[in-house]
């Protein structure tokens, strides 16, 4: 069985915590990992690229010169898209990217994650996160007694505005919540960083799936 060991807000190691082996100990699947994460990047995509082809590019429709006895090529129109300014041919229009994953896989994504980062050491549980008012150099204090200087996810049981407004201004770091928890947040960053009762919430959702 999994274990990972308990630290307090001042980075002292305080006990062990056995995980869940059926959610923190599962072969990793790459395959569905890599699925996931291709879906994550491609929903992220806004799809807004844009081109006008000869229908809708300013110009008039008149022939330019006429067909026959002026030495040059025959053109029909201005607008054509072997002219300067003509439209484009099989360009980009508005799509959506969006991807469907079915649910079972999306867990069995977020699963796999977990299991990498506890296998390399890279998921830390704390007792707890609490901040009298929204601080970024507390926040940077916890990372830093965690030794999570670079990037770090802070895994939270619910939503907590003091340590989100808190966290917000350190670049590479992100707040996520143990219901709601993907396959790309999780491997994206150097450190996890998980509250006990964000590890239980996440042991709730994942049960079973």
């Amino acid at each position: 069985m999994p274990k990972a060991a308990l630290y307090n807000a001042e980075g002292i190691r305080v006990g062990d915590l056995e995980l869940r082996d059926d959610i923190f100990g599962i072969p990793v699947q790459e395959h569905v990992l890599h699925q996931a994460v291709v879906r994550h990047l491609a929903n992220r995509r806004s799809g807004t690229a844009s081109t006008k082809n000869r229908g809708e590019v300013q110009g008039s429709g008149r022939k330019p010169w006429r067909q026959k006895g002026t030495g040059r090529a025959r053109v029909g129109s201005i607008r054509s898209p072997l002219w300067r300014k003509g439209g484009i041919v099989f360009g980009p229009k508005p799509r959506s990217y969006k991807q469907a994953l079915p649910k079972k896989m999306r867990r069995l994504a977020v699963k796999s994650a977990l299991s990498t980062r506890v296998q390399d050491g890279d998921l830390i549980v704390i007792e707890d996160i609490q901040l009298p008012e929204p601080k970024t150099r507390e926040v940077a204090r916890l990372l830093e007694n965690l030794e999570a200087k670079n990037t770090a996810l802070l895994v939270l049981p619910e939503r907590d505005e003091v340590v989100e407004r808190a966290a917000r201004n350190l670049p590479g770091v992100g707040i996520a919540l143990a219901d709601r928890l993907n396959a790309y947040d999780l491997l994206a960053v150097d450190k996890v960083i998980m509250t006990k009762n964000a590890l239980a919430r996440v042991g709730e959702v994942l049960a079973g799936a």
